[in-house]
């Protein structure tokens, strides 16, 4: 089959490789039919991620049809039409029994990009996520297994398109946990930093559960540009000042209910973290956590979808104490919000798709990574399809 693989820092290619083979008697083999680059699959493509190999095959957003499965698949059948969740889940764990899928026990030999040496119990596995991640063969391929098909592949209905649901397999219920994670109410206010796809379908997520003020930073203008038409944000580009004064400044010096980190760890910093990043003694900038703690009013909460490892310089621990403020973090529980977006799709309620800005074929995967990295062409959000 032809699948798109890591070689080194920006190099990805598409390759003729083996097909997927059924492992375990609850794999299914799944004909991909659509794929999408996502954010956090350019941590891996600007060589971030430390353990990938050459050769692995990349894509944590997916869907498509069954074309075999094990003895043991109990929900799914050939020719069912499925989204699959970049969470990989035994359902009977510790964790997966408080649905909490995302620290699943089973799935994962390793234990992340954790750092402290203590014995700690490994969290899921993830599709085309680098070797901290389980080395699962991803997505961004004609074909590709799936483990653990009894947990999380969710049958999708005939009269919905690829596109109108591709996104329930990572940033639609990445952005909506993320606002779930804040804990603003009806009628709050909110400010998402970072207009990438994760922060617009977090802007979407909010905007559908009532949210009636939201703030959306970027430097990116256009990003910034179809977020204010498309959800009605209040856009500011952090280019043309500081984003946490403007929002105390519109909010009576007081702060937004919650805030979202939608950026991570490769958010722009200062010169000196640039240099303590590239030297290894630190992971990534703090600046835009800085930014999301000024910016929260006392006793509110800051999420934080956007991924982090390492030591995070700056991180102002006396202000979190001072305001008050929680946080809430970490990989999504995919599974558990699969089945209400899939309705509220269906509903009309959400159109995750409206962010589509380029249609490839997967052959045209290098260039679309290309063009995603450098935000050219207005590049919002990229579908591939085999």
């Amino acid at each position: 089959m032809r699948a798109l693989t890591y070689h080194s820092s920006h190099e990805v290619k598409v390759d003729t490789v083996p097909d997927p083979i059924l492992q375990e008697q609850d794999d299914v083999i799944l004909k991909v039919t659509a794929t999408a680059i996502c954010g956090s699959d350019l941590h891996m493509y600007r060589g971030k991620i430390p353990t990938m190999k050459s050769g692995d095959i990349l894509g944590h957003e997916f869907m498509g049809e069954v074309v075999d499965a094990g003895p043991r698949v109990t929900d799914l059948k050939k020719g069912d039409r499925v989204v699959v969740p970049f969470v990989i889940a035994c359902g009977s764990c510790f964790f997966c029994d408080r649905q909490l899928f995302s620290a699943c026990e089973t799935t994962n030999p390793d234990r992340g990009a954790i750092m402290n040496k203590k014995h700690l119990r490994p969290g899921a596995a993830l599709f085309g996520f680098s070797h901290l991640y389980g080395g699962v063969p991803g997505g961004q391929a004609e074909y590709v297994r799936v483990p653990k098909a009894n947990v999380g592949p969710i049958k999708i209905p005939t009269a919905l398109a690829d596109e109108q649901v591709l996104f329930l397999s990572d940033i639609l219920p990445t952005g909506y946990q993320a606002v779930l994670n804040t804990r603003v109410a009806r009628g709050g206010s909110l400010a998402i930093f970072g207009a990438g796809p994760v922060g617009q379908m977090a802007a979407a997520s909010a905007k559908m559960l009532g949210i009636d003020n939201i703030f959306m930073v970027d430097h990116h203008q256009y990003r910034l540009d179809f977020a204010c038409e498309t959800y009605g944000v209040v856009p500011f580009n952090f280019d043309d000042g500081d984003a946490a004064d403007f929002i105390l400044q519109a909010t009576d010096g007081r702060g937004v209910d919650g805030v979202i980190d939608a950026v991570g760890f490769e958010a722009k910093g200062s010169k000196l973290e640039t240099v303590l990043t590239d030297l290894k003694l630190e992971g990534s900038s703090g600046k835009a956590l800085r930014q999301c703690i000024a910016a929260v009013r006392r006793g509110g909460t800051v999420s934080v979808p956007g991924v982090y490892a390492g030591f995070i310089h700056g991180f102002l621990f006396g202000d979190v104490f001072e305001k008050g403020i929680g946080f809430k973090a970490g990989q999504t529980h995919v599974q558990q919000h699969m089945p209400e977006l899939l309705k509220a799709i269906e509903e009309g309620r959400l159109q995750p798709n409206a962010i589509i800005s380029h249609r490839l074929k997967l052959e045209q995967a290098a260039q679309g990574y290309r063009m995603f990295d450098k935000k050219e062409d207005n590049c919002r959000k990229i579908v591939m399809t085999p």
